[in-house]
């Protein structure tokens, strides 16, 4: 595939995923992992996913910005905060398999526990643990979208509420996906330049159709009620649980590569 091809189709694949995570503030960035991951080697996609999703969050955080919880937010960032000390001081590793394994359970237990249990940013000290859990599993395997939407799916926030501030959480989730993973360091000059398979028009490119995509979707979630909002994110989680699943048991037991 040509470098133009690859750079229409990740340029299309950014903004029609910006515009799904915008409606239901999830989705879209797992869409686009495996397009980059099927496009780019490996540190380029992870740097480029970083990169967009965090503007993409960025930008719907700003659009949405009144309707941001500030108390689940400010448990949520000191939760991460400490998720990224301890990774930094003891520098954890666990398998990639067991890390989707993790993420793709977490929606059906969290389904199956009593309302006094359940996984809810409603609930007291949940923000805090939150940030760390999803943090951790951000570190871990790249992504913490389901896990993320579990412990909003059930809270009472309306639908704008939930957009704007998983938005918030997910834009300094990926900025310090970034900084752990040496992304912003591979772009300075010290380090010799971007990482290979990247340009500066790629990623602006990106940025800006991150920002196209979430802006069209505004118009869209503000038509939804809150009732079909509630049941399509529900479905969306469970969904991609089952395929977190799946992956993690393909990699766990497939053939090595």
């Amino acid at each position: 595939m040509t470098s133009t091809l690859v750079f229409i189709c990740i340029a299309v694949a950014v903004l029609i995923t910006s515009f799904i995570s915008g409606i239901l503030g999830m989705a879209g960035g797992m869409i686009l992992m495996g397009v980059l991951l099927a496009l780019l080697p490996l540190p380029a996609a992870m740097m480029l996913h970083g990169i967009t999703q965090m503007a993409s969050n960025g930008w719907r955080a700003w659009l949405w910005r009144v309707h941001v919880n500030w108390r689940v937010f400010r448990g949520y960032a000191l939760g991460a905060l400490l998720a990224l000390t301890a990774f930094i001081a003891v520098q954890i590793v666990v398998s990639k398999p067991v890390a989707y394994i993790l993420l793709g359970l977490t929606p059906f237990v969290s389904f199956a526990l009593p309302e006094r249990l359940a996984l809810n940013v409603d609930h007291r000290g949940y923000p805090f643990f939150c940030g760390a859990i999803c943090t951790g599993l951000q570190l871990l395997a790249g992504v913490s979208g389901p896990l993320l939407d579990v412990f909003f799916v059930q809270s009472k926030l309306d639908r704008r509420g939930v957009v704007a501030t998983k938005a918030m959480s997910q834009t300094l989730g990926h900025f310090i996906k970034i900084v752990y993973f040496g992304g912003i360091a591979a772009m300075t000059a010290a380090s010799g330049g971007v990482a290979a398979g990247l340009t500066l028009p790629l990623m602006a490119a990106c940025v800006v159709l991150a920002f196209t995509g979430t802006s069209l979707s505004k118009r869209v979630l503000e038509k939804m009620s809150d009732a079909n909002f509630r049941r399509w994110t529900q479905w969306t989680v469970m969904t991609m649980g089952v395929i977190y699943l799946a992956s993690g048991l393909w990699l766990l037991t497939g053939p090595a590569r």
